[in-house]
């Protein structure tokens, strides 16, 4: 029950967060986000129930999951801008197929490989990944050839053709694939065990950002309402803010950003403004300053840790 539940929040993760893709690169044709849509909730369920990890393998996964898409239709529309949807999709989903298809037909030894692996090996981390070199080689080609001044069918015989490439890449790669898989596994919760350490620090410097954001906001709609002339300019002249447009120009200008939309032309408001990019400054250096503290604490708790389990052991 424990593992289905965890398969299950892990499947619910990926498909998600593929949705979430699919909705923003279907902006032409609804094949290639059906196959995103379908290759996270049956392809990473199926990879994840046979080799479960927890859920950073889960993040891990679907985080190249989204990479994949989105490398694939910037550079796919780059160079095969004439490939009809239907190739797109047949592309997109053969490197996905050719792994899922050797992980299962190489079950026993691939679950072998991700059981025995530690944390010490992710110093192979760089020889897990040479795969990447190969399908980037070939990606390469593509760009060198013209081969976005072809008609659609070979555009699109082109793209099966290099994805078919990158899938007997893949496929032949494949205990490398799973090692990189399980070493970004690893690395996410190696994150995610320094993150709990910077949970208070983060949450008190956003408690005071957020003071800050609405404090200066309601100052500069005090002093607008008092003001007999409109102390802002927005695009059609000059403005009365609402809390709404001071909450606005108040994150704009903590942040530094400066849109433009919205611009003082009182001097009392320009001192205003200023000390609040100069008490966001302050912000930000008393925010570094805690996280770096809670994460210099946190690696003497983990080395007191070690410690007393060395000591246990021995």
């Amino acid at each position: 029950m424990p593992r289905l539940l965890s398969w299950l929040r892990a499947t619910a993760f990926s498909f998600s967060a593929a949705v979430l893709v699919a909705w923003g690169v279907g902006d032409a044709g609804w094949l290639l986000p059906a196959s995103v849509v379908a290759s996270a909730g049956l392809g990473l369920g199926f990879l994840y129930w046979l080799f479960p990890r927890g859920v950073h393998f889960a993040i891990g996964t679907t985080a190249g999951l989204v990479l994949y898409a989105t490398l694939f239709v910037v550079l796919g529309r780059a160079q095969f801008p004439g490939a009809p949807d239907a190739a797109r999709a047949v592309a997109f989903l053969m490197p996905m197929l050719a792994f899922l298809g050797m992980s299962w037909w190489r079950r026993r030894e691939m679950a072998a490989i991700v059981s025995h692996q530690a944390e010490q090996d992710l110093d192979t981390l760089s020889h897990s990944a040479r795969w990447l070199l190969f399908s980037g080689m070939i990606g390469l080609v593509c760009f060198v050839l013209p081969i976005n001044r072809m008609d659609a069918g070979a555009q699109a015989a082109a793209l099966i053709g290099a994805m078919g490439a990158i899938a007997l890449i893949v496929a032949l790669a494949e205990r490398d694939v799973v090692r990189l898989l399980v070493d970004v596994a690893l690395i996410m919760h190696e994150i995610s065990a320094r993150l709990r350490h910077l949970v208070v620090p983060a949450t008190a410097f956003l408690m005071l950002y957020a003071l800050l954001i609405v404090g200066f906001a309601a100052a500069y709609r005090i002093a607008d309402g008092l003001s007999v002339v409109a102390l802002f300019t927005g695009p059609g002249g000059p403005m009365r803010l609402t809390y709404s447009d001071a909450l606005h120009f108040s994150v704009v200008t903590l942040s530094t950003v400066g849109y433009g939309d919205i611009q003082p032309h009182d001097d009392g408001i320009r001192v205003l403004s200023s000390l609040e990019v100069v008490a966001g400054q302050l912000m930000l250096l008393f925010g570094f300053a805690e996280i770096m503290r809670a994460r210099r604490g946190g690696h003497e708790e983990r080395h007191l840790d070690r410690g007393r389990k060395d000591r246990h052991e021995g």
